[in-house]
């Protein structure tokens, strides 16, 4: 087939997807931004889109050095990113669209938008455990995602205030306009505009709980999963005035007295000033979180009622406080909504089921991985992706016969679906266990 498809912006060209029976429709701008501006969401191109490769992802502190001799960040180099190629820009909105194949042009199959983690400051929407998810062989539409990152998304500026009226929360005004554009035109590609499932993990799972909460997203999407994040996004949230000091002193050691000047800086410079000054004062990482602004992260706002599942991993960032934060977090919730739990110890070393570990069975990704994947990975990453897929579709994992039984959670029910060494059930994680991994076992983190 020629993978053309025709959409509100225009005609665009895709291609073959990784996954057998996939077809992949690859940077896709979704909008434009000059840097510290908010997001215009693209509705128009000139003749046909070609969508054939990834686009840009957004600047990031790995831009500007050699993976391979950073031994700090070197375990989700080689287990991500080892012997692949990314371009970093400015020019990084770009969105990925996996569907069936052929393209289903005329159903309405359920959408899943994944946003990526990284601390606000890493990643994209295509690294190895993102390229080629299996969702589309399930009857899903899946959609993974670009946005600013570091000082590119999440500056805070007085002069900017008076510019835009309020400041900070770039990137995630990016998550929120890609997904706009994905309602505006994922019917073209077969997707159910009335149907999406926004995802994600660490920060990408503080973001989408951020988005649940905000007024400005209310409607956009009617289901939410979050991976090792859930309950972050109010925690991670800065207050303006402290972000904009230190910004203000990272604008003045670059030696810029004006909004333009600090506009032009050269990205190496912007980003060697931020780290620098961050190193200098004590808790100058906040800088590059989310913001309460008013108009997308308003404090004190409810979270959608809407059906959500999360759950962390056994070796995750501070497990016990992981896991118990989002049972509490999920067990609040009106709609039924589900806790998981992942303890599969990863084969092909000893660190156990680390912080994102779980996405290589969420995307079914596992020929992706460097490590000996056995077929009890893959009975329970098909296991995983069915509990994900069925919940896009109606907001409930279970279907009769296909999967164990995955009970909701809320008042008086305290077990959680564990995922990984044993046959998945319902069960309760030892806090105690927990403890001790954190003790004595320390987590590999972002």
């Amino acid at each position: 087939m020629d993978y053309i498809v025709n959409t509100p912006c225009g005609p665009v060209q895709g291609g073959p997807g990784r996954a057998n029976g996939t077809a992949a429709f690859k940077g896709i701008r979704y909008a434009t931004a000059r840097r510290w501006e908010y997001p215009t969401q693209v509705n128009a191109w000139e003749g046909t889109y070609d969508a054939t490769a990834y686009g840009a992802c957004s600047y990031q502190p790995r831009s500007f050095y050699n993976e391979e001799e950073n031994l700090k960040k070197i375990f989700y180099y080689n287990e991500f990113r080892k012997g692949e190629h990314y371009d970093y820009s400015e020019d990084c909105l770009f969105l990925n669209i996996f569907t069936p194949d052929p393209v289903p042009v005329d159903q309405k199959l359920p959408v899943l938008v994944y946003i990526h983690g990284g601390g606000f400051t890493g990643g994209c929407g295509h690294e190895k455990h993102f390229d080629g998810p299996v969702w589309p062989t399930k009857g899903i539409i899946g959609v993974t995602i670009n946005y600013r990152l570091g000082p590119m998304g999440f500056v805070c500026l007085p002069q900017l205030q008076d510019e835009a009226g309020h400041t900070g929360n770039y990137g995630l005004y990016d998550q929120l306009t890609a997904i706009k554009w994905v309602k505006d035109n994922i019917a073209s590609f077969g997707g159910d505009p009335e149907n999406i499932t926004i995802m994600g993990q660490s920060a990408g799972a503080a973001s989408v709980q951020l988005l649940c909460q905000s007024p400005l997203a209310r409607g956009l999407f009617q289901k939410a999963v979050m991976s090792s994040g859930c309950g972050l996004g109010g925690m991670l949230s800065g207050k303006a005035e402290a972000n904009a000091a230190f910004w203000q002193e990272v604008m003045s050691r670059c030696g810029c007295t004006t909004l333009e000047e600090f506009r032009a800086l050269p990205p190496e410079q912007l980003f060697q000033a931020w780290q620098t000054w961050k190193k200098d004062i004590k808790g100058g990482g906040a800088a590059v979180f989310p913001v309460p602004d008013g108009h997308f992260i308003v404090p004190g706002a409810e979270p959608a009622d809407i059906p959500y599942m999360a759950g962390s991993t056994s070796h995750d960032m501070a497990p016990p406080v992981l896991q118990a934060m989002t049972k509490k977090w999920i067990s609040a919730r009106n709609k039924a909504s589900y806790t998981w739990y992942f303890d599969r110890m990863l084969p092909g070393d000893n660190c156990g089921a680390w912080h994102s570990s779980d996405l290589w069975y969420w995307f079914g990704t596992l020929d992706n991985c460097w490590r000996p994947m056995e077929q009890k990975d893959r009975e329970l990453s098909d296991q995983m992706i069915t509990y994900l897929c069925n919940f896009a579709r109606s907001g409930n994992p279970n279907k009769i016969g296909q999967v164990p039984t995955w009970i909701a959670s809320g008042q008086g029910q305290n077990q959680v679906l564990i995922l990984g060494e044993k046959p998945t059930g319902m069960g309760k994680p030892s806090m105690p266990g927990l403890i001790w991994t954190m003790l004595t076992n320390p987590a590999v983190g972002e």
